[in-house]
Formats: C-alpha cells, sequence, structure tokens
C-alpha cells in the first residue's frame, strides 16, 4: 500500500506496555513489523537513514514531522536495500517534489517490504525512549497480535547482526590505478564511505566479516578500514580477534562506529549500551587536539569504555552531549577511530578530514 493509499488504523506497542495510535503506512495492512525502536533527529536524509545497515534489527522513529517531502532516488541510497525493521513518523507525505526524486518515500518502502506507521505521536514516543532507552517492540493493525509480538519482542543486544548484513564475497570499488590499496571490512559498510575512500585515492577491497587476519595480511594492503555496522560489537563473532591479530602488523588501521568500538575491544576494552543511542546529524564533538568543534552525523547504540583499554591509546574526539569517547588513536602505532561518521550521508561534513588523514598514514607508512 503506498503513500497515496487509503491508511488503515494501526497501532504501535513498546515491550514495556506503551501504546501509541496511527495508521498504517506500508506494505500489507495486515503485516507486523517488530524491532528494536530507536529515534532519529535528522530534519533530512530519510532515505540514506533507511538504507543503512547500521540498523538492523531496528524500527525507526523520526523526531522531524515531515517525513518524504523530497521524494527518493538511486543515487541516495547508502545499500542494495533497507535492512531495518520498520519506520515510525508523525507524518508521511502524500505528495512529493524535488527534481532529482523518481518514487514516493512509500512506494520505496512498498517495493522494498519495509512496514511503516505514520499518524504517531513522535514527540511523546521519544520522549518515552529518552527516559526508559531504546526499547524493542511491534505495530500493526491487528491489536491483538501486535500486543503478543510486542510482548515477545527483543533488543539487538547479543545478536550478531553484522551476518545479517555483510557481503557473502569480496568485491572491489574504486579505481583500480589508485595510489593506495584498502582492505575494508565489511560489517554494513554504507556506499557514502566508499565513495570517500575512493575519492581520497583508495582502490577498496571489500571483505566479508568473517575474513580472518592472515587472509588480509596475505593481499599486502596500504591501510585496513573497519566499517560501521549494526548492533552489539562483543556478538560480532570473530571480529575483534581478528582486528586484534592486525594490529601491530605495521599496516595502518581506520575505523568508524562499529569498526570503532571492535577495535576497541581487540586493544582490550570492553563496550557498553548507551541507555538510547546516539541517531542523529547534529552531534556535537571535541577534536581534543585542537579544541575545535566539530558537527557530526551520529548512528550507533553502543560506546567504547575509554578507562578499559589495555593498550597506550589517546581519546582524540569527545562528544559534548554526554562526554563519550568518539574516537581515539593507538600511541606508537598507525591506528585510529571514531564513533561519529566522518563521511556523513546524512549530515555535515566537518569530520570528513579524517579520510585524508588515512591516506597521509598510509603514505607515511
Amino acid at each position: 500500500m503506498s503513500a497515496n493509499s487509503k491508511r488503515v488504523a494501526a497501532v504501535l506497542v513498546l515491550h514495556d506496555g506503551e501504546v501509541f495510535e496511527g495508521e498504517m503506512a506500508g506494505v500489507a495492512p495486515d503485516t507486523v513489523a517488530t524491532g528494536e525502536v530507536v529515534f532519529n533527529t535528522a530534519l533530512s536524509g530519510y532515505q540514506e537513514i533507511i538504507t543503512d545497515p547500521s540498523y538492523a534489527g531496528q524500527m525507526i522513529a523520526f523526531t522531524y514531522p515531515h517525513i518524504g517531502n523530497y521524494g527518493t532516488n538511486p543515487e541516495d541510497n547508502e545499500a542494495a536495500a533497507p535492512a531495518c525493521r520498520g519506520v515510525i513518523v508523525r507524518d508521511l507525505a502524500r505528495r512529493h517534489s524535488n527534481w532529482r526524486a523518481d518514487e514516493s518515500l512509500g512506494d520505496f518502502l512498498d517495493r522494498h517490504g519495509v512496514p511503516a506507521i505514520s499518524g504517531i505521536d513522535t514527540r511523546r514516543l521519544t520522549r518515552h525512549l529518552r527516559d526508559h532507552g531504546a526499547v524493542p517492540g511491534a505495530f500493526g493493525t491487528d491489536e491483538a497480535k501486535v500486543r503478543a509480538a510486542a510482548s515477545a519482542s527483543q533488543s539487538t543486544d547479543g545478536i550478531d547482526m553484522v551476518a545479517t548484513v555483510t557481503t557473502p564475497l569480496a568485491y572491489s570499488a574504486g579505481d583500480p590505478d589508485a595510489p593506495f590499496h584498502v582492505i575494508a571490512y565489511d560489517f554494513g559498510i554504507k556506499r557514502t564511505i566508499l565513495r570517500h575512500l575512493a575519492s581520497a585515492g583508495c582502490r577498496v577491497d571489500v571483505v566479508p566479516a568473517s575474513t580472518d587476519a592472515a587472509e588480509v595480511v596475505e593481499r599486502r594492503p596500504d591501510g585496513i578500514f573497519l566499517s560501521n555496522g549494526p548492533g552489539d560489537p562483543a556478538a560480532v563473532a570473530g571480529a575483534a580477534d581478528a582486528v586484534r591479530d592486525l594490529v601491530g602488523s605495521g599496516i595502518p588501521i581506520f575505523g568508524i562506529c562499529l569498526g570503532h568500538q571492535i577495535l576497541g575491544r581487540a586493544l582490550g576494552g570492553t563496550t557498553f549500551k548507551l541507555p538510547f543511542g546516539h541517531h542523529g546529524g547534529n552531534h556535537p564533538v571535541r577534536h581534543v587536539p585542537s579544541g575545535s568543534v566539530e558537527i557530526t552525523s551520529q548512528n550507533h547504540n553502543y560506546a567504547v569504555d575509554p578507562d578499559s583499554l589495555d593498550r597506550a591509546v589517546e581519546i582524540t574526539h569527545v562528544n559534548l552531549n554526554d562526554g563519550v569517547c568518539e574516537g581515539l588513536a593507538v600511541i606508537g602505532e598507525p591506528i585510529f577511530s571514531v564513533q561519529h561518521h566522518p563521511e556523513a550521508g546524512p549530515g555535515p561534513h566537518d569530520a570528513a578530514y579524517l579520510f585524508s588523514d588515512f591516506t597521509a598514514i598510509m603514505a607515511g607508512s
């Protein structure tokens, strides 16, 4: 059922019993969607957010009230298809207007089989999630089925969500004659990241998340990239062990988001779940060495405990909203990572210099 079709009364029920009334606005009206509910504060970029593999296992509630105004187009997809479990909005636009658009958001969600519910009081929902944390839930038209599904719904804790989004086979991206050869672990990599690496002068070989360290070293890369991705970093099978084996190899390593968390665990640290995560395009982060403040794009539910690391590291970035570690560098090694998304897609480009920092380190090595 597209955004322009007649909508059917529906209900969103959270695992803790909180209920919200709305209208079903995507796929078959008898569908029951389940997943961990998180909110995103970005004002635009809904297509990039919905197609970000980092949302696997989750349902996205948009705090901005009008979603779908400018439609969708193939160029803005961050993956071949959305991995999220559902979309929750206040108002799903019935008409879109933009010269780049070739499809409405409602039709896009229909085509990819992503359930959506509109008419939700997203202000009340966001306040509830801020007070109680990210909560599993369900939505659909049959309240009895929805309540049963919500009661049985689970969070992403302890589940290897990366296994559901990583590439099954290695592939290449960028100019084959680019000066730098990078191996990128695909924990749920975004296409915008690949474009930034290519623009920085990298030929990228993207490999499955299960690739062991020996295979990476055999490829003799100039650098190793650890991508973003969904879920609990402690549950990603073998990832921290592989990265631990790569630390000390002399090969430069750069991690983003989940890659940052996996690097932290490889360095002997622990990760913990934030109450409701960081999801949006306006998070202030201080670059510690310079003292400058960068506005960043973020999408994660977990963070690294910097006090738990057993290697000497420099904390390079700090979130100014809650003090969470947003970046680290291993002292004496060509290894660094950030929790936020310097590639944006969507969001500000204040932190895009990190891709040039990566190529500079590779050049120096």
